[in-house]
């Protein structure tokens, strides 16, 4: 492939061509990932830059250090936003990049206006996949919470208010939430890869492969819904009658862009389905809890097993195996939500790592075991991070563990209504960490889809994110700390934003106990362990009957 790249360069007298992990869809997880293939960079997030004599790889923070070791042989390695692709491109550098895989946000971002950026339709050959024909399927308004009518009529009250005729919806998984509909194109998210053109008098021009149409046909019946080849927006846009449209700013590509401004006028650049969405309702958050509380019994058991687990050649991909078997029992669960991090010891510190064949440890009795996990089930989206010891840990080790905890508890006793957003929730995450000079290079949570994608916008908890939170928004709350070549720590549970008459709080949704061989208690003070214990105690009635005896026990000790 990077015959082919030089091949472009050469061809298009470019100066150079850039390569993004993503694919047309835009989601965070792809069956086919060109930058992996040939980078061998395997991060969810990054693209690549090929000048003639040099090539780059620009990750962010969660990613640096597994850059390193996959990529930094052949590429170098450079952090957003520390560096940008200005800081090493000559001024109007002569750069390629595909319309179809970026959109004019990212470009705007990344590039500015140092480059000029040539626009070239090229696509790499394909590996013939025999690639399996999933069909979606309808979600019933029982398990949505509420009709797609309902939905839609939201919508377009919306657009009509701001004298919007057509959005084009590019997002798959706001395709799925506005259709109560459901996919299995991407490999953890039951997302489906679709896109849809909406009037405001409700017609649908619903572009996906037809192949995938024909479970939904029946519940979507009662809509004005015309189902289009997913390459057919020009003929599509070509019958329809002038007027305003909204895209996406952040799924609609280039080319997609300009074939709409090409005879329309494109008058909002944010689609509202991502705000509508992250507002779950009551039978969403119901569905979330019910999927939590059985994640949490597996997570639970596993925990105890390998808390009191002969560690003998126990390695991180037993580890990985033996909770997917514990989830697996939970007759509601279908796959992950994600693939699983296990990293002990030294690998903990990758903060994104993936165990393979080359670095699959055996965890010893002084490593740390920082295990991040998630689960999909019928019909919620889970996602916990828990770090373990396994003998008595250093008080160096105890103190930074226990300041994670104290921002984590921080977050979760947060006064919603007053802290307002997740730019001043991060803040709080990081005090105790950073009065003693630590920090971590991450966000402190993002936002979480109902049976969906399980990372989810626009609500976050971040230094960049001013996304007010509301009742319903679920988020994730995780700070940490990663010392390289030596181990990582996060504390991480989901939450979602309780209205209690007036006051918004922090509602935990996980329930698996947090390792208190790792807490130095004389750093708490008397509000932290209050939560602590009651937080243990919510876990225990909340589970404790699907637990065994010594579970039971174990689980019950903790408190």
């Amino acid at each position: 492939m990077t015959a082919e790249i030089n091949n472009i360069i050469s061809k298009n007298n470019l100066d150079g061509y850039i390569l993004p992990k993503n694919d047309n869809y835009f989601t965070e997880y792809s069956l086919i990932n060109h930058l992996k293939s040939m980078t061998n960079f395997s991060g969810s997030a990054g693209f690549a830059i090929f000048l003639k004599n040099k090539k780059y790889l620009f990750v962010d923070g969660r990613y640096t250090i597994q850059a390193e070791n996959e990529a930094g042989k052949k590429f170098k390695i450079l952090e957003i936003p520390y560096f940008w692709p200005k800081n090493i491109l000559k001024h109007k550098s002569k750069i390629g990049f595909n319309p179809n895989l970026f959109t004019q946000e990212t470009l705007d971002k990344y590039f500015g206006n140092e480059s000029c950026l040539v626009p070239i339709n090229f696509d790499f050959k394909k590996k013939k996949i025999k690639e399996k024909v999933h069909p979606f399927f309808s979600l019933d308004n029982i398990v949505a919470g509420e009709n797609v009518n309902k939905k839609i009529n939201r919508l377009i009250k919306i657009m009509k208010k701001k004298n919007i005729d057509f959005s084009f919806v590019s997002s798959g998984e706001n395709v799925c939430w506005l259709l109560n509909i459901r996919g299995k194109d991407l490999p953890n998210s039951p997302v489906a890869n679709c896109k849809i053109i909406i009037t405001k008098k409700k017609e649908i021009y619903f572009f996906s492969n037809l192949n995938k149409i024909k479970n939904i046909k029946l519940s979507l019946k009662k809509l004005k819904i015309n189902f289009l080849e997913e390459n057919n927006l020009l003929k599509c846009l070509i019958k329809l009658k002038n007027g305003n449209f909204c895209i996406d700013s952040k799924t609609c590509s280039i080319l997609e862009e300009r074939l709409i401004n090409h005879k329309f006028n494109i008058l909002e650049r944010k689609d509202p389905i991502y705000i509508l969405k992250s507002l779950k309702n009551k039978i969403e958050i119901k569905n979330m809890v019910n999927a939590h509380i059985e994640d949490g019994v597996a997570l639970t058991k596993f925990l105890y097993w390998v808390k009191n687990h002969n560690l003998n050649n126990l390695t991180e991909q037993k580890v990985e195996k033996k909770l997917e078997s514990l989830r697996k029992k939970s007759r509601n669960y279908l796959y992950p939500s994600f693939d699983t991090i296990a990293g002990s010891g030294p690998n903990g510190a990758i903060i994104h790592y993936r165990s393979d064949r080359f670095t699959n440890r055996i965890i010893k009795k002084d490593d740390l075991l920082l295990l991040d996990s998630g689960g999909q089930y019928k019909w919620g989206t889970t996602d916990v991070t828990r770090t373990m010891s396994f003998s008595n840990p250093s008080s160096k080790i105890k103190d930074i563990f226990t300041r994670v905890l104290k921002g984590h508890i921080a977050v979760a006793l947060s006064n919603v209504k007053e802290v307002k957003n997740g730019h001043n929730l991060d803040k709080i995450a990081r005090k105790s960490l950073n009065s003693i000079g630590l920090d971590y290079r991450h966000g402190t949570g993002h936002g979480v889809g109902a049976f969906l994608n399980v990372h989810e916008g626009p609500q976050g908890i971040s230094k960049n994110n001013y996304v007010q939170l509301k009742e319903g928004m679920v988020l994730s709350n995780e700070p940490g700390f990663y010392k390289k070549n030596d181990f990582g720590i996060r504390i991480e549970n989901l939450v979602f934003v309780r209205k209690n008459k007036s006051k918004l709080s922090f509602e935990n949704l996980t329930m698996a106990p947090i390792d208190i061989d790792l807490i130095n208690f004389k750093l708490l003070n008397k509000k932290e362990k209050n939560y602590l214990f009651k937080y243990h105690f919510d876990v225990y009635n909340n589970i404790s009957s699907f637990l065994n005896k010594n579970e039971k026990k174990w689980l019950a000790n903790l408190i």
